[in-house]
C-alpha cells in the first residue's frame, strides 16, 4: 500500500506531460508527433546498437567527470575546514567561477583539448565540482565545536581531526551535494552534447534530430533524457542517500 502511494505522484506527473504531448498532437500535428508515433520509434530503437552507442557514449562521460569532480570538490571542501584562510579563498573563488555558466567554457575547451571525449567531461567536472565543495565546506561549518575541541585535547593531528571528526560529521553534507551535483553535470552533458564538441551522445541526437525535423525521434531523445535522469538520481542516488543516512529519517529511510 504504502508503495502505490510512493509511486503515484510519479505516474500521474508521467501521465499529464504525455497528455500535453498528445493534446499538442491534436492542435499541430506536424510539430508534435502522436503517442504511439513515438512509442513505436523508441520501441524500434531500443533494438538498435546504434541507440545503445549513443547512451553509452553520454554515461560514460558522465560516469567519468561526475565522480572525479565530487571526490576532488569533497577533498577541497574538508581541507576548508581545517584552514580558515584556505576556506575563505575557495568560497571567493566558487563565488567567481560558479556565475559562469559552465557551458560557456567549451569552446575554450575545444581549441585546448580539440573535438571528442575530454571538453565534455571538463564541463561535468566544472557543473559538479561547485554545489558538492559548498555543500561539504558548510557541512564543515556545522562540526560541532565541542568534538573538535575534545578531539584536539586527545592530541589529534590535522589528519585525524580531517578523519575522525570531520569526515564522518560531513558525511550529510556530501550525500545531499553528491545529490545536487548530479543534476548540474547531467544537464551541462547534454547541452555540451549539443553544442557539438562530439558526433555521439544523448544530446547530438536531440540536435541532429531537430536539424533534419525528425520530430518523433525528438520527442523520443527527450524521453530518454528524462527517464535516465529521473532513473540515475530519484531511483539510484535517492535510495543510496535514504540507505546510507537512514538514521536521520523517521522511518529508517523509508519513503513516507
Amino acid at each position: 500500500m504504502r508503495s502505490i502511494r510512493n509511486v503515484w505522484p510519479f505516474l500521474a506527473a508521467v501521465a499529464s506531460l504525455l497528455a500535453l504531448l498528445q493534446l499538442g498532437n491534436w492542435l499541430n500535428p506536424i510539430i508534435f508527433p502522436s503517442l504511439p508515433a513515438v512509442f513505436d520509434r523508441l520501441v524500434g530503437s531500443l533494438n538498435d546498437e546504434k541507440f545503445w552507442q549513443t547512451v553509452g557514449a553520454s554515461l560514460y562521460r558522465l560516469f567519468v567527470g561526475y565522480p572525479i569532480a565530487c571526490i576532488v570538490a569533497g577533498f577541497l571542501g574538508l581541507v576548508a575546514g581545517l584552514y580558515r584562510g584556505f576556506a575563505l579563498y575557495l568560497r571567493r573563488l566558487i563565488a567567481i567561477l560558479q556565475s559562469i555558466p559552465p557551458i560557456t567554457w567549451l569552446p575554450f575547451l575545444m581549441i585546448i583539448f580539440g573535438f571528442g571525449d575530454v571538453p565534455i567531461i571538463l564541463i561535468v567536472m566544472i557543473a559538479s565540482f561547485f554545489p558538492m565543495a559548498i555543500s561539504v565546506m558548510n557541512g564543515t561549518e556545522g562540526v560541532i565545536r565541542t568534538h573538535l575541541e575534545v578531539a584536539k585535547v586527545l592530541g589529534a593531528n590535522k589528519g585525524q581531526l580531517l578523519r575522525k571528526v570531520y569526515l564522518p560529521e560531513t558525511f550529510p553534507a556530501f550525500i545531499t551535494g553528491a545529490q545536487v551535483a548530479f543534476g548540474n553535470a547531467w544537464r551541462s552533458l547534454v547541452a555540451g552534447e549539443m553544442v557539438g564538441s562530439t558526433m555521439v551522445g544523448l544530446g547530438f541526437s536531440i540536435t541532429f534530430t531537430a536539424n533534419v525535423a525528425d520530430m518523433s525521434g525528438l520527442i523520443m531523445y527527450i524521453i530518454v533524457i528524462g527517464t535516465f535522469a529521473t532513473l540515475l538520481d530519484q531511483v539510484l542516488l535517492e535510495r543510496l542517500k535514504r540507505r546510507l543516512l537512514r538514521w536521520r529519517y523517521v522511518g529508517g529511510g523509508e519513503e513516507r
